[in-house]
């Protein structure tokens, strides 16, 4: 099994009312990731990769260097939890993309992270 089938990544998006301004199509979104490590040995988070598409569909690509300043290494049974942010100029969007990782040998190896939406609540129904 490679190692890219025991990571396992969970993402919660929030709208974060206090700082949109949706009469300035500002509309300003935290996401939570959950990196948890199900195999056997280490792996080690180098960076990411986004596609943020907003409601309108322009997309953005967004990719650096680890997460939130870290290049975290987690330990087999462990997880690894961060918040950061996107702001779109609608009030729905979707972020989707990958995290390149390696393993304890030093082999890489990409994280897909499916499609999630950012929404705000009064409109999704």
């Amino acid at each position: 099994m490679s190692e890219s089938a025991r990571v396992c990544v969970q993402v919660q998006s929030l709208y974060i009312e206090s700082q949109s301004s949706p009469e300035e199509d500002r509309y300003v979104f935290a996401y939570t990731v959950t990196i948890r490590n199900l195999g056997r040995s280490a792996v080690q988070l180098l960076g990411r990769y986004w596609l943020i598409t907003n409601g309108n569909g322009r997309e953005t690509e967004v990719q650096g260097e680890g997460v939130v300043g870290e290049q975290p290494l987690i330990e087999p049974g462990s997880e690894y939890q961060y918040t950061s942010g996107a702001i779109l100029e609608t009030p729905m969007g979707t972020m989707q993309g990958h995290y390149r990782m390696v393993d304890d040998q030093g082999d890489p190896f990409h994280i897909e992270i499916p499609v999630f939406r950012l929404a705000v609540q009064s409109h999704i129904h």
